[in-house]
């Protein structure tokens, strides 16, 4: 519990960012690296995750290369024992893993439903339970999205596995307190190498979005990363189970 917060401050603690080498995933470990963390970036790439690791040491953190596959119980487990040898005990766990099948339901395969739930959801979970068992004390960030909400088309296993990962943060928030927060951040439409050419500057689909949201934009990856560092400092210390909508009021606008 924090008793005199003195503000929104990461500083000197260690945290581990899966999915942390591209998107909002890189940028979340760029701002804990600015602002004082020592951070494990990590993906399945191993060149991905040696620009990362050089990147924030560029930055002034600690770091360990190491790759993971949310896939695979045995590559959590060797993440967080390379990230406790290299930097210490984990204080922040963000889960940006991400995987997206575009295929309408009616012809979606049982292996394109069954990749986005074991990336997005199981993914998620076994990294919890890894984690969260060795945690005293700290923070679990999951990076859901503002579609677990939504009816969105040629997407039944994203937003199914989304709206899962909601369920899932509430349900840990209740097993791993009072010492670890568990809490999940929901972005909108955001500017990403995942999101494809859809959110280009002039697209069709881009000027609907723009149109329909507050902000008049979409969002860059950058402007998710301040409700990271929120949830993972003291200053968060009595949030827990929460989903936190980062959308610039797209979701909540009436057209």
């Amino acid at each position: 519990m924090a008793s005199d917060t003195d503000g929104v401050s990461v500083d000197g603690k260690n945290a581990v960012v899966i999915g942390g080498t591209s998107g909002i995933g890189l940028e979340i470990a760029r701002a804990f690296a600015r602002n004082g963390a020592d951070v494990v970036a990590t993906s399945r790439s191993e060149d991905s995750v040696a620009d990362a690791a050089a990147e924030l040491r560029d930055l002034g953190a600690e770091t360990a290369e190491v790759t993971c596959n949310v896939c695979d119980p045995e590559s959590i487990e060797n993440l967080r024992e390379t990230t406790e040898s290299a930097i210490g005990d984990v204080d922040v766990l963000v889960t940006s893993q991400g995987s997206v099948a575009t295929t309408p339901i009616t012809e979606m395969s049982e292996d394109e439903w069954a990749q986005d739930i074991d990336v997005l959801l199981t993914g998620a979970f076994r990294a919890i339970r890894e984690f969260g068992a060795a945690m005293d004390g700290g923070s679990i960030i999951n990076i859901s999205s503002m579609s677990a909400e939504q009816s969105r088309e040629a997407r039944p296993s994203y937003v199914s596995a989304k709206a899962g990962l909601n369920g899932l943060t509430r349900a840990a928030a209740a097993d791993l307190g009072p010492d670890v927060r568990v809490n999940a951040i929901a972005p909108g439409f955001v500017k990403t190498e995942l999101a494809g050419p859809k959110l280009e500057d002039g697209s069709e689909f881009r000027e609907g979005v723009d149109e329909r949201t507050p902000m008049d934009r979409v969002a860059t990856p950058d402007e998710i990363s301040g409700a990271a560092l929120y949830l993972a400092s003291d200053a968060a210390s009595f949030t827990t189970g929460e989903i936190l909508t980062i959308d610039g009021g797209y979701d909540r606008f009436s057209v």
